[in-house]
């Protein structure tokens, strides 16, 4: 039977996540907002680790909260209410560690799963992206070359989040560039690796409260042991890692557009024009129906793909449809509140114009929305 009701331990996650968005994020947003370019603040890290949200894919046997993938996007909703760009941190590291839980072994998790557990926990990464190899991800050059018991790691990697502050990185790389993508593997690669460096930090429009930049692969040695699953599966290891986390990215999606919708709608009726609220205007109540209604839709389908992965069931198409469909829907929101509060909504005074830059990079990264859109035709 289909029930719509979250049980007790969905509910109490989803009051923690509330909770801990209230005090320990949307205070700090703004001003974490304006502070790019500055030292990274290493206090996002200590509260989500104090929390311990760091772990939330995290397996309760290795220290982590070990919940099931719909109450993930029950926590995601709550904390991109709050600030997408802070909740990047814990998003990046999610991917990681959804990653080495999905393939890795028992020796692999045992080392590295605990490294982001509890209060002394520290971010993760996944390191996909390269300058020439975005949504075609057959095209990595980075090289893996295997001499002895390690493999010889060289390339670079970018727009990677928490570059520079992870302490390990899944890391995808090929050993034989010929063969696309069936020469791509994944690896395990400590954040401190002789040879490892970051490069450049991203000035982005929008997540400015995370950090975004290269990381640079100067031969770097990788213990044969540290690579993850069967040699040269790592493509079919990085699409199913993106099929379980497009739906989180989704509900912080959101997340963001409720936050929205809530403050456009709070200021629609305390906004007077022509003696009246604006609310009263047939022409702003049916953009807050409209913003309603798409935020509702939007919840559903994130829920729909999680509870599928949640069964063992086949979620790729449902987990695409997710991601497209809640993050367009965010920037539409976003957008129309903007112009509900008018020249308010357009300045700093008001964080609209904060969520509008954030919920535009959730159409581009875990695959565009445009590679979303070949994949669901494709299994039309």
């Amino acid at each position: 039977m289909i029930g719509f009701d979250l049980n007790e331990e969905q509910v109490a996650y989803q009051n923690l996540a509330r909770t801990f968005a209230e005090k320990e994020m949307k205070p700090y947003a703004a001003e974490l907002d304006r502070r790019q370019g500055a030292a990274f603040d290493w206090e996002i890290v200590r509260r989500f680790a104090r929390a311990n949200l760091l772990a939330l894919a995290v397996p309760k046997e290795y220290g982590g909260l070990g919940i099931d993938h719909l109450t993930a996007a029950v926590v995601a909703e709550e904390l991109g209410a709050a600030c997408l760009g802070i909740s990047e941190v814990a998003g990046g590291t999610w991917l990681a560690t959804t990653c080495l839980t999905l393939v890795g072994n028992e020796d692999q998790k045992r080392r590295y799963l605990p490294l982001v557990c509890g209060k002394n926990g520290t971010p993760a990464g996944l390191a996909v992206t390269e300058p020439e190899a975005g949504s075609d991800m057959a095209a990595i050059g980075t090289r893996a070359t295997k001499k002895g018991d390690h493999y010889i790691i060289k390339g670079t990697k970018t727009f990677i989040t928490n570059a520079g502050l992870g302490s390990f990185y899944i890391v995808f790389a090929t050993t034989d560039p010929q063969k696309r993508d069936s020469g791509l593997n994944a690896f395990v690669v400590d954040g401190d690796a002789k040879g490892l460096r970051l490069g450049a930090v991203e000035d982005t429009m929008g997540l400015r409260a995370s950090q975004t930049g290269e990381l640079i692969f100067d031969n770097v040695e990788v213990p044969v042991a540290n690579l993850l699953g069967v040699e040269n599966t790592g493509f079919l290891i990085a699409m199913q890692t993106l099929d379980m986390a497009r739906p989180c990215l989704g509900a912080g999606a959101v997340g963001a557009a409720r936050s929205a919708f809530e403050t456009a709608l709070a200021y629609a009726r305390k906004r007077k024009q022509y003696g009246h609220p604006i609310i009263g205007n047939q022409a702003i109540a049916f953009m807050l129906s409209d913003m309603a209604t798409e935020i509702d839709a939007a919840r559903l389908l994130t829920w729909k793909a999680c509870w599928l992965i949640d069964q063992g069931m086949d979620s790729t198409l449902t987990s695409s449809m997710s991601k497209v469909f809640a993050t367009e829907m965010a920037e539409r929101v976003c957008s129309r509140a903007i112009q509900i509060l008018g020249g308010q909504g357009y300045t700093r005074n008001w964080p609209l114009e904060k969520y509008y830059r954030d919920v535009k990079a959730c159409q581009i990264y875990e695959g565009t929305n445009q590679i979303q859109r070949i994949i669901i035709s494709s299994m039309l």
